[in-house]
């Protein structure tokens, strides 16, 4: 059940400013101006499920609105964060009551389209993603998702494949100014110097409902303390020392995290601790960082140096038992650490390539000599017969030997750089080819 009206003057001011139609809508013009995807959508008369993904503020929850608007659709939205099954099934409910029976539907009742709006669509788990795929395929319901997560990682493929992708960006310096314009056009917000709306404007950092929540706190202030105009000192005083934007489970949050990544991995430890620093002073969870550090070990050094795996191991074994502040210093030594490490990412290109190979090559049958034979069947099949015990070989290596399925030729997965201990690995396996080309392999 709806939850009752509020009066408009006693409505948030972000409420009271979301857009009725397509016109009112700022920012956004590559998907909504005229020609552009969304507004395709808009005009076709067909609404069709999509995922809208972006920051904060950018207006996700508006345009699914106006797009039950636009297609007189029964708006049902759902929170991804409060809500969980019953919600889906009472959903579900509503949207056939409003299709109603086809019967129904003929006589002229009942028949109503439905749009059903998950926002955080990304907290809901696989089950519940995965509860809506039938109503979605047989039409009972239009999908929207909301999330603030890239949907490639965090929305079921099967639900992604049934959905567009809408791409929207953080709203512009100039969309901003707009946005406050309207809001002192229909509410108490008294003038503002060109320095104090500057300031506010990169406060809100792209995101309309920061700016419009921050001018209400600013209003209501200035009422009660009977300011005419905001000053950029006063707008300073009521704020404190403006907020860093860090969205800790937003695309920033992986924007910032991803510089770490790199700065780790072109080998600047200046770069990468000021990352780190800045995830920290962001509010990032130590814990998440000591498992990316985990990560990079094995991804950007790998066997060039096999210990920085271990020390970021250590590192987030170290914060577990120390907590913060104490033990953000073992992960800070570890970002120093693989910052400086030789770097090799040829596990990780070797891993990939064997996975695709894998993939698209089918199942090849396991040599006979390479099978175990627990049992006298198996020996008698000559499972395991032929096969050399590399120790008992010269050297510990069995030249010669074959351990891919037959008629498949050498793949080369792995090939080891010439920085820190790869450099001896490549030796050692050079080595172990001429001895197989000596042996006539």
């Amino acid at each position: 059940m709806p939850p009752p009206p509020v009066a408009p003057a006693l409505q948030p001011l972000a409420e009271r400013l979301r857009p009725r139609n397509l016109g009112e809508v700022t920012g956004q013009q590559h998907l909504l101006g005229e020609g552009m995807p969304l507004r395709i959508a808009f005009e076709s008369g067909q609404p069709h499920s999509c995922i809208l993904w972006g920051p904060p503020g950018t207006g996700k929850t508006t345009i699914a609105r106006l797009m039950a608007d636009a297609f007189d659709a029964q708006f049902i939205q759902i929170s991804a964060v409060l809500g969980g099954v019953k919600d889906i099934r009472e959903a579900v409910e509503q949207a056939q009551l409003a299709q109603g029976t086809a019967l129904e539907a003929a006589a002229g009742a009942g028949g109503r389209r439905t749009i059903v709006f998950v926002d955080e669509v990304h907290r809901f788990n696989k089950s519940q993603q995965d509860a809506f795929l039938p109503h979605v395929e047989s039409g009972l319901f239009t999908f929207i998702g909301a999330t603030t997560e890239n949907p490639s990682f965090e929305v079921n493929s099967a639900l992604l494949s049934r959905s567009a992708v809408y791409v929207l960006q953080p709203l512009s310096e100039d969309d901003l100014r707009q946005i406050a314009g309207k809001a002192q056009a229909i509410a108490a917000v008294p003038p503002m110097e060109q320095a104090a709306l500057d300031r506010l404007v990169a406060y809100a950092d792209g995101d309309a409902r920061r700016l419009l929540n921050t001018l209400e706190t600013l209003m209501v202030a200035a009422q009660k303390e009977q300011i005419a105009e905001i000053t950029d000192g006063w707008l300073l005083k009521v704020l404190g020392e403006r907020l860093r934007r860090y969205d800790k489970g937003g695309e920033q949050f992986y924007d910032t995290i991803s510089a770490l990544h790199k700065s780790v991995r072109g080998s600047d430890p200046d770069a990468s601790l000021y990352w780190f620093m800045r995830m920290l002073d962001g509010g990032a969870d130590p814990r998440y960082i000591a498992r990316r550090l985990i990560r990079m070990a094995a991804e950007d050094i790998g066997l060039a140096d096999p210990r920085a795996l271990r020390l970021a191991l250590d590192a987030a074994e170290v914060y577990e038992r120390l907590g913060s502040p104490e033990g953000e210093l073992a992960l800070a030594q570890c970002v120093i650490y693989l910052a400086v490490a030789p770097k090799s990412n040829a596990v990780y290109a070797a891993f990939n390539e064997a996975k695709a190979l894998v993939q698209r090559d089918g199942t090849r049958p396991v040599p006979l000599h390479l099978r175990n034979a627990p049992t006298q069947l198996m020996k008698d099949l000559e499972f395991g017969k032929g096969y050399r015990y590399a120790h008992d070989e010269e050297g510990g290596f069995a030249a010669g030997e074959n351990y891919l399925p037959d008629g498949m030729a050498p793949p080369g997965f792995y090939r080891p750089v010439d920085r820190g201990l790869e450099i001896r690995i490549s030796e050692k396996l050079r080595e172990l080819r001429k001895r197989n080309d000596k042996a006539g392999r």
